[in-house]
């Protein structure tokens, strides 16, 4: 009797813990499938502004009033949608043969797979009054929620700074 009860119990606790590996097994497919819906929107989103279509950036950007994008400039911190827009439109008109190469890119989802954030490194390259111009090394950041499609709701965009401070060197 003893030992039909452990043998119960030894199948018992295999089909549960199971049970546990295979909804882990799943949960790590989802995200995965996730990450590769972010990185396919984050791809559109760089083609839409290299191709001034508004369009695609509406669809990626939520249109709430709560968002915001953090510009490069120090004045620049953008709070809604109408106010992300006019920035972006701004931007098409004084912009022209823009073209953006990413590199460093991460992806990072939560356990419900409802928020996203990133970053990312970018080289930013186009014509503006006739002359070309070149950022590299610009820091992209984000967060991205997910309703019924993942939308970002959060940016911040940064040059980095050449400072003149001396880094002092740790002796260990």
């Amino acid at each position: 009797m003893k030992k039909g009860i452990l043998v119960l119990f030894a199948v018992l606790s295999i089909g549960f813990f199971g049970c546990k590996e295979s909804e882990k097994q799943e949960q790590i497919i989802s995200l995965e499938e996730e990450k590769v819906q972010i990185e396919n929107i984050l791809d559109q989103y760089v083609i839409a502004n290299e191709n001034k279509d508004l369009s695609i950036i509406e669809k990626i950007w939520a249109n709430e009033d709560d968002i915001v994008l953090i510009g490069t400039d120090s004045d620049e911190k953008l709070i809604g949608w109408k106010q992300i827009k006019k920035a972006i439109q701004h931007q098409f008109k004084s912009f022209e043969d823009v073209y953006i190469s990413v590199s460093d890119q991460k992806i990072f989802i939560n356990k419900s797979a409802n928020t996203a954030w990133f970053s990312a490194m970018l080289s930013y390259n186009f014509i503006y009054k006739g002359e070309a111009k070149s950022f590299e090394g610009i820091r992209f950041t984000g967060v991205l929620e997910k309703s019924d499609d993942w939308e970002i709701v959060q940016g911040h965009l940064s040059i980095p700074a050449e400072v003149d401070i001396e880094q002092e060197k740790k002796v260990k």
